[in-house]
């Protein structure tokens, strides 16, 4: 069984409840999945866990949330080559840049040497009912390219 690591930041709920609804999809799969606020969380605990999760909200024009600035410069310490990651968030299309930090988070992952299992989940605001299988799904996929992209 897989152990995922799923670290988020939310400031209205809609990326808590998208981060929940991918850890049902890793349970569903047969994984544990483990969630942690960012501000709860220090990156070095990535190294306990098989494949790694990173949640945002986009904040302003398509910037990271401050909550992730510091978490941010403590992974630049880690060597995650190898390791399987995802991103995934809720924006506002209203903005010039939609998802914005969802794109940085996975930017960084790339950069650190993670490997990106899928291409990102973006969602506008909180999840519609279509949406939150879109989520599980999620989740459940993750778990699926664990034994292909590590």
């Amino acid at each position: 069984m897989s152990k995922v690591l799923i670290v988020y930041a939310s400031l209205t709920g809609n990326t808590e409840e998208i981060a929940e609804l991918i850890a049902e999809g890793i349970r569903a799969a047969g994984s544990e999945a483990v969630l942690k606020m960012v501000e709860d969380c220090n990156a070095a605990e990535f190294l306990n866990y098989d494949a790694l999760m990173l949640g945002a909200y986009t904040w302003g024009d398509g910037e990271l949330p401050d909550e992730f600035i510091d978490f941010i410069e403590e992974m630049e310490e880690l060597d995650l080559k190898g390791r399987t990651a995802a991103a995934f968030g809720s924006g506002d299309t209203g903005y010039r840049i939609y998802c914005g930090a969802v794109d940085q988070l996975e930017s960084k992952l790339e950069e650190l040497g993670a490997v990106l299992a899928q291409p990102s989940l973006k969602i506008e605001y909180g999840p519609n009912q279509e949406e939150k299988g879109l989520c599980r799904e999620f989740g459940v996929m993750f778990i699926q390219s664990l034994g292909v992209a590590t």
